[in-house]
């Protein structure tokens, strides 16, 4: 009876485990690349219509730098994104320039632009799906994850 529960126990135990461990990789985008997010790489966040890095956004971006640094052997995908507000193709076009905007700064600090990829998701992947300022502020964004 001891054995039985205490197998039970390590086999739980075990599910537990691989499910924590498989829930902090981030879904296969569109088939194409398995991603990471890493703690140590922060999003940066724009003004509406803007895609110049905002003065609040210059540490963040340092921080990543040095991280990318620290990790040489790690590449990105710098991920623009927009608020739901502008058409598809509009939006499609300011998250690649907010994407391309993240990646040349990070090159300005010294990463290896063979090392950074971009794309834009638009206004596809809101990360609060609200519809009020507060949440389009968040969505409007640029994502730092580490390719795998």
């Amino acid at each position: 009876m001891f054995r039985k529960f205490f197998l039970y126990m390590a086999v739980g135990g075990l599910a537990l485990s691989l499910t924590a461990a498989c829930s902090k990789k981030a879904p296969v985008s569109s088939g194409e690349v398995k991603t990471e997010t890493v703690a140590n790489l922060k999003t940066i966040h724009f003004d509406f219509d803007q895609y110049n890095i905002r003065d609040d956004a210059v540490p963040v971006m340092k921080d990543n730098a040095s991280w990318l640094k620290s990790n040489a052997d790690s590449k990105i995908i710098v991920q623009g994104n927009c608020d739901e507000r502008g058409t598809n193709e509009y939006n499609m076009a300011l998250g690649e320039r907010r994407a391309n905007a993240g990646k040349d700064y990070l090159v300005n600090l010294g990463v290896s632009t063979d090392r950074i990829s971009t794309v834009s998701y638009g206004e596809e992947h809101p990360v609060d799906p609200a519809h009020n300022e507060a949440a389009w502020a968040q969505n409007r964004r640029d994502d730092f994850v580490v390719r795998k």
